[in-house]
């Protein structure tokens, strides 16, 4: 089986390249390196550097190879930026996925696994987050992905072809070995950006608000191990590739942690003091996202196994440690 990866050099994209090979596929890995790392594609993959909206370079990819399923992680995933340059975002996001999928269908492919975001949602009216809760989003990054969903729908009707969505939440963690991590720039994360404030590369980390209705005050975000991630993508993709129908998943550890206890437990962890203020409120932050996975769990048996915060932060922290620079060296 040979996968064509969209996106591969990326963070989460990465990751699952790394665990397709470890399983004895045959990858082809699709990056333009606008914000991926070539040194983060496994050397086991093949690499083919160009964008998902140049056709003329989409017919080649197909043609050269014969591709079994696509897996796409390509897409411009900053909120704020989303909102000043939507244009930018509806370009990449939705119409570079329209030629992805064109290409797709003209090539006979029927397979494709897309990485969607709990952005989709926007302001939750209920917890935990299902797959059937109201999608409004908030930023145009949440509507050109769920503008993907609909038109993957209508794809499965006219063409047949199927599909996997995966609606995660906060991806986190770094791959077991420590090789490859979370490297982006500018970084909006808040675990690495604590990471970087105990490497001493920041002055400081903030808490935006500790007078939310939680236990602590802070706001509380469900984590999700990058390499669960990976994971459920690759079950997901292996379901279709036995005839299984096109359905659409949440990704979360279902529990969530406080901005207040993930900046303690990599205190402990790093052994590092550092500075940490609070500042006010950012608008439009909910207090608590939440996500129930647990239809993924029932149909595709997956098990999130790394999404404990040790283990998140002890990857995350292994990684930054290893390549306080990202992948420039």
């Amino acid at each position: 089986m040979k996968i064509l990866v969209c996106g591969g050099a990326g963070y989460i994209g990465s990751h699952v390249v790394r665990a397709l090979v470890e399983k004895g596929y045959e990858v082809v890995v699709l990056d333009n390196l606008s914000t991926g790392h070539e040194g983060a594609v496994s050397k086991k993959a093949v690499i083919e550097i160009g964008d998902i909206r140049d056709k003329a370079f989409l017919k080649q990819i197909f043609t050269v190879h014969q591709i079994d399923c696509v897996m796409h992680f390509c897409a411009h995933s900053l909120v704020g930026e989303s909102m000043n340059e939507p244009l930018k975002y509806y370009h990449n996001n939705v119409y570079g996925t329209l030629c992805l999928l064109e290409t797709m269908v003209g090539h006979g492919v029927k397979n494709f696994v897309f990485s969607s975001t709990a952005a989709i949602y926007g302001e939750p009216e209920e917890s935990p987050i299902t797959e059937e809760s109201n999608k409004n989003p908030t930023n145009t990054y949440g509507e050109t992905k769920l503008a993907v969903e609909k038109m993957l729908k209508w794809m499965d009707g006219a063409y047949e072809l199927k599909s996997m969505t995966f609606r995660y939440f906060n991806a986190a963690g770094a791959h077991l070995s420590g090789e490859i991590g979370e490297d982006h720039n500018p970084e909006t994360h808040l675990i690495p950006l604590i990471l970087k404030t105990a490497l001493g590369q920041r002055d400081q980390i903030s808490i935006f608000g500790e007078d939310y209705p939680t236990p602590d005050g802070s706001c509380i975000r469900d984590y999700i191990h990058v390499m669960d991630i990976a994971s459920a993508h690759i079950l997901g993709m292996e379901k279709l590739l036995a005839g299984g129908k096109s359905s659409v998943y949440n990704l979360g550890d279902g529990k969530g942690f406080s901005v207040k206890e993930v900046i303690a437990k990599i205190k402990a962890l790093s052994s590092k003091a550092f500075v940490v203020k609070v500042a006010k409120r950012r608008p439009g932050d909910p207090a608590k996202l939440i996500a129930s996975s647990q239809k993924a769990q029932r149909e595709l048996d997956w098990t999130p196994k790394h999404s404990d915060l040790d283990t998140i932060i002890k990857t995350a922290w292994k990684w930054h440690q290893n390549h306080p620079q990202g992948y420039n060296k």
